[in-house]
């Protein structure tokens, strides 16, 4: 049984809008106005918008297997991707592109085909939960999402709206697994839909804090700095920083909002314009005073030790993601 359009929008969770296009049904993670903001801005940020970071499809059945048929095409500097699929909470597969052999500690820069995909996997027996978690790093257009004959479908909608503003560590980069990005753990601990805005290499854009959404988020997180030390000045930095949130706050003047500072970098005694990378926790508080922000100091999150590190100096791997999200979710 080949789901129809209809019944997959309705089980996606994640995303501003699902199309149907000539080749397969595509998710979209920003709305058309932070496309067209992202497109006057960057190419480069233009295509990541198009990455299925924290999109998902949930839903109850008692169809055996699931049937995936599509293709991925480039979402960001990363080509490798996997869809998890989940049952029960459980992850029972994935369909992935970098199995089959074992992969150096930085697989950062290596090349991964990209293209058709296609698997079937097996659910097991009976009713249960189903979450397949699309990859973060590619654009996907889903030809079929097939289930057995006479099988039942039940989408399953979340408690809570979650709203993730940040750059590529938020984003995704560089986990395996899009069910092991931090943003994603926090987002099924807190049994919330995340809506992903984070570019990979992005800094604080008020303009993107100035757009509003068609819902009202149960929670917002906010996750830049690592980026704006590493290119902006410091008045660049501040004017950004204060604009972002004053933007993001009169248009969710009662959502609780939660500035997460960034997390440790090897490269952090470097010289830049900026000045000293720790500054960036004090200026964000700064900034935030008078906006009732809660400021979460992330730099210890992530152990100082390159192996948590995919590119052993910036972006985390599976266990530095799993270190990130536990000591983040003690402080929330």
């Amino acid at each position: 049984m080949q789901l129809n359009f209809s019944q997959i929008q309705a089980i996606t969770l994640g995303a501003a809008r699902v199309e149907a296009h000539k080749d397969g049904i595509h998710f979209c993670r920003f709305t058309r106005e932070q496309e067209a903001l992202y497109k006057a801005r960057s190419e480069d940020f233009y295509i990541k918008t198009f990455s299925t970071s924290g999109i998902r499809l949930r839903f109850r059945t008692d169809s055996r297997v699931l049937g995936l048929r599509g293709k991925v095409l480039p979402g960001c500097s990363r080509s490798y991707f996997s869809f998890d699929v989940f049952v029960d909470g459980k992850m029972v597969d994935s369909l992935n592109n970098f199995t089959g052999g074992e992969l150096p500690h930085d697989y950062t820069k290596m090349p991964f085909l990209i293209g058709n995909f296609s698997k079937t996997f097996d659910l097991g027996a009976g009713e249960k939960e189903v979450c397949v978690y699309l990859p973060w790093s590619v654009k996907v257009a889903l030809e079929a999402l097939e289930l057995d004959d006479g099988a039942f479908l039940k989408p399953v909608k979340p408690t809570k709206k979650m709203l993730c503003f940040g750059d590529s560590i938020t984003h995704g980069y560089d986990a395996l697994h899009p069910s092991n990005k931090y943003i994603t753990k926090l987002a099924d601990f807190f049994d919330a839909e995340e809506y992903n805005k984070a570019i990979g290499g992005e800094i604080f854009f008020p303009e993107l804090a100035a757009t509003r959404e068609d819902f009202e988020p149960d929670l917002i997180t906010v996750a830049y700095g690592t980026n704006d030390w590493n290119n902006c000045s410091r008045d660049e930095f501040e004017n950004n920083c204060r604009a972002f949130y004053r933007n993001l706050r009169a248009n969710y003047p009662d959502t609780p909002i939660y500035a997460i500072t960034p997390i440790w970098r090897k490269d952090l005694e470097e010289a830049r314009p900026f000045g000293a990378f720790r500054d960036v926790d004090a200026l964000i508080r700064n900034a935030v005073a008078e906006l009732n922000v809660t400021v979460i100091d992330g730099f210890n999150f992530v152990p100082h030790d390159a192996q948590y590190y995919a590119d052993l100096f910036l972006h985390p791997n599976d266990q530095g993601f799993e270190a990130y999200f536990e000591g983040l979710v003690k402080c929330l």
